[in-house]
């Protein structure tokens, strides 16, 4: 049920996406923001106890929601996670950027690109040159399909073999992802040590997903060249879950990431990472192909593990 859940969700989400998510971060927002400002004094303790009760009755209604669908009918529970799915993952939630990117260098149209990439990104663009306008928009590619894809396909698939319904572990995932972004990166000064415990739990959240989607990639990529990379270079990035996910994904592709940039009259520094040729537009098609090859490797696992357990 599962893999099927997972199948239908992609290819509702291909074709006929969500036209636009801003509701459903809104609404989100407004309910974070309650529990911020109910249990907001400054501390770790309060940050904590303001986690736990936005994120797990949630999650324990999802799982009772499953089993009651389930009792009545497994189509039900079925739907549940598709709908859920649906909400929480999503290629197209940043695959219209890399398409529109792509369409422009290949075009020879790099101010578009740029203008593209810095809406994305957030970060200054003028400066860059077609090369690393490729090279960082296959970074935000990677760390998109990763927050967006794998990690909900990941938590969605451990809930699922504990029994819990895959519904209630994508939603655990997104919640405790929302909150490590909303109130985990927020500065000190604006709320003390409230985010801490928020930051924390998105680090272990974080752990898992990004160590399987590295390992996938070197399965379905460069296998030698991706743990390689993974190895010697993923410690050199600011973040070391972002430097495995961009080591791996680079040593996959076979293509250099990371390297200084221009920002704003400054040179970027930042380590170098992969091995290979510069990026252009076909190592930004070959990225799609590498994402698209992982997906269908989390498919076909599990397909396999919904075979054991009925063989069993």
């Amino acid at each position: 049920m599962s893999l099927f859940a997972l199948l239908a969700a992609l290819m509702l989400e291909q074709f006929h996406p969500l036209s636009s998510r801003k509701y459903l971060y809104g609404w989100l927002a407004n309910y974070v923001n309650y529990f911020q400002q109910q249990f907001n004094a400054g501390e770790r303790r309060h940050g904590r106890m303001a986690w736990l009760l936005a994120v797990l009755p949630i999650t324990l209604l999802a799982v009772l929601l499953f089993w009651l669908l389930y009792r009545l009918h497994p189509v039900l529970a079925w739907t549940l996670d598709v709908v859920v799915l649906y909400l929480t993952m999503g290629f197209r939630q940043f695959s219209h950027y890399f398409r529109e990117i792509y369409e422009a260098l290949r075009g020879g149209n790099l101010n578009e690109a740029r203008r593209v990439l810095g809406n994305w990104s957030g970060m200054s663009t003028p400066e860059l040159n077609s090369e690393e306008v490729a090279r960082v928009t296959i970074e935000q590619a990677l760390l998109a399909s990763h927050r967006n894809v794998f990690a909900v396909i990941v938590w969605f698939v451990l809930f699922s073999v504990l029994g819990l319904g895959g519904a209630a572990g994508a939603l655990f995932y997104r919640l405790g992802q929302f909150l490590g972004e909303h109130w985990g990166r927020a500065p000190v000064s604006e709320l003390g040590a409230f985010g801490a415990f928020a930051r924390e739990v998105d680090r272990y959240l974080e752990w898992l997903s990004v160590r399987l989607l590295a390992l996938t990639f070197a399965i379905v990529g460069d296998f030698e060249n991706t743990v390689y990379c993974w190895r010697t270079q993923a410690a050199q990035w600011s973040s070391l879950d972002a430097g495995i996910l961009l080591a791996s994904g680079a040593g996959s592709l076979g293509v250099r990431l990371g390297m200084p940039i221009p920002q704003e009259g400054q040179l970027i520094d930042r380590a170098e990472l992969g091995t290979g040729d510069e990026a252009d537009a076909d190592y930004m098609q070959s990225t799609i192909g590498l994402v698209w090859r992982s997906v269908v490797f989390w498919l076909l696992l599990l397909g396999m593990l919904t075979l054991a357990n009925f063989l069993s």
